[in-house]
């Protein structure tokens, strides 16, 4: 028996079909900028919840195309000095920042991570984007005024910018152990889901409101 030929063009929609998701070239740009709990450490990229976005905003309507340029180990200072170029390559018209949960691992002031995660938002306001921050908190252990000082950093910015707010990231899986893989730190392939019902109050708004405008 012999196969026709299939063009390339074909290929590609029976792709968009089968996967369920077809964004233009085009489209609006959500530019997520995090560390390993976006970039998908340990676990199939595809799987991440910053996928399951891709496929959740395009379920839900919206014409926006989400581009993942998290890097796993990111701190807010190499978030700052990567950010202008990102924004510049995909003129996003969303930005969501979840960094911060390295410097707080490493004991970085606290006063440092304000002014670079300010700077962020108001880079990415500048440029045109609608900004959300993903918040974190860290283990007592470091002392309960600095994870304090920590965790209120992310409101202190959003309310400084007027950025969407997600006070806790983790939060519906922070004690739960069998959400994390074993390195007991980053969510596991199970957890994804929950992490993106979690912060899609906060996120849809923005999507909503900059396809409307």
């Amino acid at each position: 028996m012999l196969l026709k030929r299939v063009s390339p063009v074909l290929l590609i929609i029976c792709w968009m079909l089968g996967t369920g998701i077809a964004v233009a070239d085009d489209a609006p740009v959500a530019l997520v900028f995090g560390d390993s709990l976006s970039a998908a450490y340990g676990i199939p990229r595809d799987e991440g919840w910053v996928q399951q976005l891709q496929r959740r905003v395009t379920e839900a309507g919206y014409p926006h195309r989400i581009v993942n340029a998290s890097v796993s180990g990111e701190t807010t200072a190499g978030g700052l000095r990567r950010l202008p170029a990102q924004l510049e390559r995909h003129a996003p018209a969303i930005l969501i920042i979840e960094l911060g949960g390295n410097d707080g691992l490493r004991g970085q002031p606290t006063t440092a991570m304000y002014n670079n995660l300010e700077r962020m938002v108001t880079l990415g306001q500048t440029a045109g984007a609608r900004v959300a921050v993903l918040g974190m908190r860290i283990p007592s252990n470091y002392g309960p005024a600095y994870a304090e000082a920590f965790h209120a950093t992310f409101a202190e910015v959003a309310e400084a910018t007027g950025a969407a707010l997600l006070p806790f990231f983790l939060e519906p899986i922070a004690l739960s152990p069998e959400a994390f893989l074993p390195d007991g730190i980053h969510p596991n392939v199970q957890a994804q889901a929950r992490l993106l019902d979690h912060a899609w109050p906060v996120l849809q708004p923005l999507f909503k409101t900059s396809t409307t405008d």
